[in-house]
């Protein structure tokens, strides 16, 4: 019977997708409008070059062919955008996604002091002249809006690892992808890691990062104006040990020369480092390791490169006189596009990490993954894993090292070439197949670009607490599964997450009758934090008093993410007709969600939400746990895709939710739960409104 429901549920909400995808179109209004002017701008550029190529005489076969766009180059752009434009509707961005992403990338000043049109580096997301120009409705004098004229770009350092391994289809499909977020406001500033060559190249190191320099740089070139540059002057190496705080990384790399690399950002310019260094000693260059070269301009974009390492003191001196920060560019993300993909999942059979909460979660990761680096207990040691491993390593304390000098809100995507240039692969078998596995291969557009998609979104393709069923693709053979799966990781700075009694010490049990147990009036808790997250969370006023009572003998734990930024509370509920002592004896107290709350602001964003829910069901209660929920809640399809299941309780207003494997096969169980979820009193003080 249950088993039953719990599908005619599912089918209930399933059969709201042609709702989904009309508020889907709707969320999309304020991106796609920018996109409006787009075909038919490609279209008459098109009618244009025909015309010009009829009258104008200096367009024949000695006329230069860039005063106009062929017929052909206008089509090919026009498809380009077709397809870019499809990539942004795939996207999934929702209406407060669609918000931030215009609060950010999308409202430059349009005008400079001068009164000349500013270079734009939004491309065709930015205000579209029939917005911009229309007429307003204004009394009195019209003020204008002070503009500034030195507003920092937004950057992206992005890190190329083995480019040399990677064909010309992965590498032309990479460029075209960081030229699209050039065209959607972020700027690249690309680092080139060619370390990983065999030994018998190690003498042609410097050849090898020449050509796959040009190789980049014809590649970002074949998709648009402003090109991309080399800068290789800028990366200085030091001999001394500057005098720094103990907050920013150790690093002998700083930024010497930073006008080689503000003036072509300003002018909206891809940039390309090659992994070379001059010495401020020997006064030459000499390869330079890659992370420095991030860490480096992290530090140098973030305003934190101090003393002799400052290279331009004159400017030094005018910031300080007019107040201003001393940040040269907005680093919004940090790219790490590699061939072995994100971090892996130390969690067997999961795949990659899709995201990576670092407050919380480097510790462990780190762990496991240097534990692969060292022999096993026999002695023996897998080269192939191990070199795997150490490369993983490094790419998360890069993370760790550039996070800690950006803000809150800035990220890194790890992920691999052919899923930064939208491709899939699949490797060939047989006599044509490359050594390197990164050419050789058959490839095919895949639906959505993890690149974009996190720019517009500020997410990972898939929510991390998705259960990983929902993510795998079904196939007989698990390693075909898993190398289907998603290679990209997200990692943010993230928030701490506190859970009392910590089950890392004590797993969480059913308690025993009598025995002390936690209470949310202990000292470790903050009481009045937590209401205001609670109150604050469900719009509406807790009765403080009432909920104490209630829940002082049956609570389980407290989770708490950051600063009371997000939290859980759950219990140990005995069904209805039993005593404590009966249910403790016969295993029947049921694991219970009582108050699941994010504060408003972090709604939506940050991922807090995805953070507590996966410290309930990976720390807390693995086992499973069961909640209730309004029937009408919009949080409902979210918690329907990180539950086993659903159940609609007939002659009520609730639906219930649980993450038990084995819950439908126990109807005992079932009936427990039910019994909980009907009858549990809620403690709002406001009785008016209907329970949540």
């Amino acid at each position: 019977m249950f088993v039953r429901t719990c599908r005619s549920s599912c089918n209930a909400w399933t059969n709201t997708t042609s709702i989904k995808q009309v508020r889907s179109a709707r969320t999309h209004e304020s991106l796609i409008r920018s996109f409006a002017t787009t075909a038919s701008q490609s279209k008459r550029q098109e009618a244009e070059a025909e015309e010009k190529r009829q009258v104008s005489p200096r367009l024949g076969p000695s006329a230069p062919r860039s005063s106009y766009p062929s017929s052909a180059e206008a089509r090919q752009k026009r498809d380009s955008d077709r397809e870019f434009l499809i990539s942004v509707l795939e996207s999934s961005a929702t209406k407060r996604d669609a918000r931030g992403y215009l609060q950010t990338f999308g409202s430059p000043a349009a005008l400079t002091s001068a009164g000349q049109k500013k270079p734009s580096t939004i491309g065709i997301l930015g205000v579209p002249a029939s917005v911009a120009g229309r007429p307003a409705f204004v009394q009195g004098p019209e003020k204008e809006t002070p503009v500034k004229t030195n507003e920092a770009p937004h950057v992206a350092i992005v890190k190329l690892r083995a480019p040399q391994a990677w064909d010309d289809v992965l590498l032309d499909g990479v460029a075209k992808t960081l030229t699209r977020l050039r065209d959607l406001g972020l700027l690249s500033v690309i680092v080139l890691d060619c370390d990983d060559i065999r030994p018998n190249q190690a003498s042609g190191w410097h050849e090898t990062v020449t050509e796959q320099t040009d190789r980049l740089l014809r590649a970002i070139g074949q998709y648009g104006f402003p090109a991309a540059e080399v800068v290789d002057s800028g990366i200085w190496k030091s001999t001394e040990n500057p005098q720094i705080p103990s907050s920013i990384p150790s690093n002998p790399l700083y930024v010497g020369f930073g006008k080689a690399f503000t003036t072509p950002l300003a002018n909206g310019h891809i940039l390309v480092v090659p992994p070379r260094a001059y010495s401020d000693a020997s006064l030459q260059y000499s390869k330079a390791d890659a992370n420095d070269i991030v860490i480096a301009l992290t530090t140098f974009f973030a305003g934190f490169q101090f003393g002799r390492q400052y290279s331009d003191y004159r400017e030094l001196a005018e910031k300080v006189n007019d107040g201003q920060p001393f940040r040269r560019a907005l680093v919004d993300r940090v790219i790490v596009i590699d061939p072995l993909g994100g971090i892996p999942s130390h969690r067997q059979g999961h795949g990659t990490q899709v995201f990576i909460n670092l407050e919380d979660e480097f510790k462990n990761i780190r762990d496991a993954l240097y534990e692969k680096t060292q022999p096993t207990s026999a002695g023996t040691k897998d080269a192939g894993v191990s070199a795997r491993a150490t490369v993983h390593l490094e790419n998360l304390r890069l993370a760790k090292s550039t996070l800690a000098l950006l803000p809150s809100n800035a990220s890194v995507v790890m992920t691999s070439p052919a899923e930064a240039a939208n491709i899939n692969v699949s490797k060939r078998d047989g006599p044509e197949a490359k050594p390197d596995g990164f050419a050789g291969e058959v490839k095919t557009r895949t639906w959505r670009n993890p690149l974009i998609h996190n720019l517009l979104t500020d997410r990972p393709i898939y929510s991390s607490s998705l259960p990983i069923g929902r993510i795998k693709p079904t196939h007989q053979d698990e390693e075909i599964a898993l190398s289907r799966m998603p290679t990209t990781t997200l990692a943010k700075r993230g928030l701490p997450v506190t859970i009392f009694p910590d089950p890392r010490v004590n797993r969480w049990q059913p308690p025993q009758p009598g025995v002390p147990r936690l209470r949310l009036t202990d000292t470790c808790i903050d009481l009045p934090r937590l209401v205001h997250l609670i109150n604050d969370s469900f719009g509406r006023k807790l009765d403080v008093e009432h909920y104490l009572n209630r829940v002082k003998d049956s609570l389980a734990g407290i989770i708490i993410a950051g600063e009371y930024e997000g939290g859980a509370i759950l219990t140990w509920e005995t069904p209805f007709g039993l005593d404590e002592e009966t249910a403790y004896r016969e295993g029947r107290l049921v694991p219970y969600l009582d108050k699941f709350a994010v504060l408003h602001k972090s709604q939506g964003a940050g991922g807090v939400a995805d953070i507590v829910f996966n410290a309930m069901v990976r720390d807390a209660f693995p086992e499973g746990v069961c909640w209730r929920s309004r029937k009408d809640n919009p949080v409902n399809k979210w918690y329907f895709e990180r539950s086993r299941g659903v159940l609609k309780l007939p002659e009520s207003n609730w639906a219930m939710f649980w993450t038990t494997p084995e819950a439908v096969l126990n109807d005992q169980m079932m009936r427990d739960y039910e019994d909980v979820c009907r009858n549990i009193a809620p403690s709002w003080a406001d009785t008016t409104k209907p329970a949540d």
